[in-house]
């Protein structure tokens, strides 16, 4: 598991360390800079402190170390006078004034002048200057690397007190209880956190509102679900009280459409729980030309019962991506209601239309309608339209879910539903994907 602190004492001090390197570098840089200048001043003094003189006269003995200044003099003749460190390769012949000389002993650093009569050359190693800016590099910067380690500790200690508000907003959420989420205080912390405890606030007030949104739904199912199952109850009881043929086939074709309705709202509601937005159903390309062929051709029977003609006016190709099985349940509720409020000799015209690129399904009915007042209201759950003269059919049997239903679907696929007037008078049912 990654840790913040961590990385960030990492990154931090791998920052420390480069910037400690590359200043470093530079301190090194400037000082053999300083160093070469030294030397060559060195170099120049050390060449006119020279006398002037024969120096068989004056220097007569030789090193055999290759440590330091090495010295060579030739006269005008250009013969060697004096070769300080006969082990040192150098030139033979001098170049006058300063030159950098690669020898299999090393780098060199040479200055070469007219002395009187003599030519003077003076070589000196370059390690030995690089030794010194390196020395004075170091004695620059081991400070800064003895504190490495208490930078370190520094750094986890100061990242620590700044994650802290973080570990308090960890514990108040590991400490509520799983049904309070009031919001989290966001007093006395950084603006850095802020943000995040807004987000987890947001996500509670989210959460708080599905939570009352599913409460409320289990409880309208109950209520819903007490009514048919109490009448089943009761048919199953005249049932077996029913002295003969006449009355159990009575009670018995009862009992069954108790069945039956309660079936039809069970149905209804696990319909309505799998079409949640949050629904985790992988969409693909449907068809919607032939699912809507498919849904009209499996209700023309029901229709046809019921005395109402069903058809299609108008079907366009179209394509979107969805969940079949859900647009298939939409489409068959909006179908089902459609023929069931549409009175015996009416009609049901269905259509499916491109229009700006974007397919738009049509169902039209010659039923009672829906009062412009209450065209909003009957998309929530168990609600259903007062029963009114021209509502009034005995075939009419509803849980208030079809529609709750059908938007539920629609949004899932970024529809929109709306409700009107068909030319017939009815109720027109338009979706606009």
């Amino acid at each position: 598991m990654h840790s913040i602190r961590r990385q960030l004492l990492i990154w931090l001090l791998s920052l420390v360390i480069v910037g400690v390197g590359f200043a470093g570098w530079l301190i090194y840089r400037q000082a053999l800079a300083e160093a070469n200048e030294l030397f060559d001043y060195q170099l120049q003094q050390i060449a006119a402190a020279l006398p002037s003189e024969p120096f068989s006269s004056v220097l007569t003995s030789r090193s055999e170390s290759d440590e330091g200044v090495v010295i060579q003099i030739w006269n005008r003749n250009g013969s060697l006078m004096y070769y300080s460190h006969p082990r040192v390769p150098l030139a033979p012949h001098a170049e006058l004034g300063f030159s950098t000389e690669v020898t299999p002993r090393g780098v060199w650093r040479v200055y070469s002048a007219i002395v009187g009569d003599n030519v003077v050359q003076l070589a000196q190693p370059l390690s030995i200057r690089n030794r010194l800016a390196a020395g004075v590099a170091w004695r620059t910067l081991w400070p800064l690397v003895l504190l490495l380690p208490f930078l370190g500790l520094a750094v986890w200690v100061i990242v620590g007190r700044g994650l802290a508000p973080l570990q308090r907003v960890t514990r108040a959420l590991d400490t509520r209880h799983p049904e309070a989420l009031e919001p989290l205080p966001d007093n006395r912390l950084p603006q850095e956190v802020k943000p995040v405890v807004h987000a987890l606030n947001a996500l509670l007030d989210r959460l708080a509102t599905a939570l009352d949104t599913q409460k409320a739904f289990v409880a309208d199912a109950a209520h819903e679900l007490r009514t048919p199952l109490a009448a089943v109850q009761i048919q199953a009881q005249l049932v077996a009280r029913a002295h003969d043929d006449d009355a159990r086939k009575e009670a018995l074709s009862d009992l069954h459409a108790g069945i039956a309705r309660a079936t039809r709202l069970a149905e209804q509601l696990l319909a309505l729980a799998r079409s949640e937005p949050d629904s985790k159903t992988p969409l693909k390309p449907v068809d919607l030309h032939a699912l809507l062929d498919d849904c009209v051709g499996a209700s023309v029977l029901l229709a046809q019962q019921r005395g109402v003609d069903l058809g299609i006016e108008t079907s366009d190709s179209a394509t979107i991506d969805g969940d079949p099985e859900a647009l298939r349940v939409m489409l068959n509720n909006l179908i089902d209601n459609a023929t069931k409020y549409t009175p015996e000799g009416g009609r049901v015209d269905v259509s499916l239309k491109v229009e700006d690129g974007r397919p738009v399904v049509r169902i039209a009915d010659s039923g009672p309608g829906i009062a412009a007042d209450e065209r909003e209201r009957v998309f929530d759950r168990f609600y259903r339209v007062g029963e009114g003269a021209s509502r009034a059919r005995t075939d009419v049997a509803g849980s208030g879910l079809g529609l709750a239903i059908v938007r539920r679907i629609a949004l899932q696929h970024g529809a929109m539903v709306a409700l009107g007037e068909s030319p017939a008078g009815g109720l027109l049912v338009t979706v606009r994907f």
